[in-house]
């Protein structure tokens, strides 16, 4: 899983989207040690304190998050969720529209990625502070 996940990241090329991606499932998942980890990494890479407070509400956060955000935030979390057993068509071509077939492929493998991390740290009940940038 660490190999798919550095690989998606170098993959997708922008490494602030692709902590507000993972800090967004790892929300959804109720993971502290990935939100811990990730938040750090998110800072590291220049996200914006304005981003990370907003990120769970990023649907109403106006122009907070650019468009393409927007996108993959959309993806992230229907990948992650699926309540319809499916990504829906509007949300995979509204990410599409966004990200040409390579880097849209590497977005998909970096929320499979963290959603089996999630699952991983949540099950095994690691708690954040464990990670140190």
């Amino acid at each position: 899983m660490s190999a798919v996940s550095a690989a998606a990241k170098a993959g997708l090329g922008d490494p602030a989207l692709a902590e507000l991606v993972v800090i967004r499932a790892s929300q959804l998942n109720h993971c502290a040690f990935c939100l811990d980890m990730h938040l750090a990494l998110a800072r590291k890479h220049g996200v914006s304190e304005k981003q990370l407070d907003l990120l769970a509400a990023w649907e109403e956060a106006g122009d907070v998050f650019s468009e393409r955000e927007r996108a993959a935030l959309a993806l992230a979390e229907a990948v992650t969720v699926l309540t319809e057993g499916f990504v829906p068509d509007d949300v995979y071509d509204r990410a599409a529209a966004h990200f040409d077939a390579v880097p849209l492929a590497h977005l998909i493998g970096l929320v499979v990625a963290i959603n089996n991390w999630n699952r991983v740290m949540v099950t095994r009940r690691i708690p954040p502070g464990g990670y140190t940038p």
